[in-house]
């Protein structure tokens, strides 16, 4: 359901934005966030402009006081139904497991479009700089798929994917043309890599 910010008496508001769109390779992540009153946001920002200690601490923080959850959706999913579906999907699950545990009244979601939610759905462009709410979904999602990165880097580590995440530089590129196409890799994403980037 979408709606627009002058349609509706805010309430509880839970954010929510996702991590992974422009790699080539892992999942992409979401999280959803209902921060608590009294939450201290000026330690939020737009997770890309924060430093990992920044990020970590910030995180931490998220993780003790408010409602949260994260969700993935595979780099196979994403090469069936494409990158931007996939990331509403993660939002969506994301969203979906905060409210079994709130009751949030109102989704803010980063970019133009909206996921599939029971509730008022706004999407608001650059709003991982505007809203706290969905800074800390950033933060979270970027936190989380981080992590998974780490982990798959540990398994694969021809690919350097602790350092670059999977995104589309030229060591991982240098990576994919050495080795081959990693078992995480998006194959939808192989074919124009340049437009790619451009997320």
């Amino acid at each position: 359901m979408e709606n627009t910010l002058f349609d509706i008496n805010p309430g509880v508001i839970c954010g929510s934005d996702e991590a992974g769109r422009g790699p080539l390779a892992g999942p992409v992540v979401a999280a959803a966030v209902i921060l608590p009153p009294g939450f201290p946001v000026s330690m939020l920002g737009d997770s890309k402009s924060l430093t990992e200690r920044q990020r970590d601490e910030a995180a931490a923080m998220i993780r003790e006081k408010a409602v949260w959850a994260t969700a993935a959706v595979s780099h196979q999913v994403i090469d069936r139904i494409n990158i931007l579906q996939a990331s509403l999907l993660a939002m969506r699950k994301a969203y979906e497991k905060v409210a079994a545990k709130a009751r949030p009244d109102v989704l803010l979601v980063d970019g133009n479009k909206t996921p599939d939610v029971p509730i008022p759905c706004i999407a608001i462009v650059k709003g991982d700089a505007k809203v706290p709410e969905i800074m800390a979904a950033s933060i979270l999602a970027k936190c989380e798929r981080d992590r998974l990165m780490a982990l798959a880097d540990r398994k694969w580590p021809q690919y350097g994917y602790a350092r670059h995440k999977g995104y589309p530089t030229p060591a991982h590129r240098a990576a994919i043309a050495e080795h081959g196409p990693s078992p995480i890799q998006r194959m939808s994403f192989a074919a124009k890599p340049k437009e790619r980037e451009l997320f």
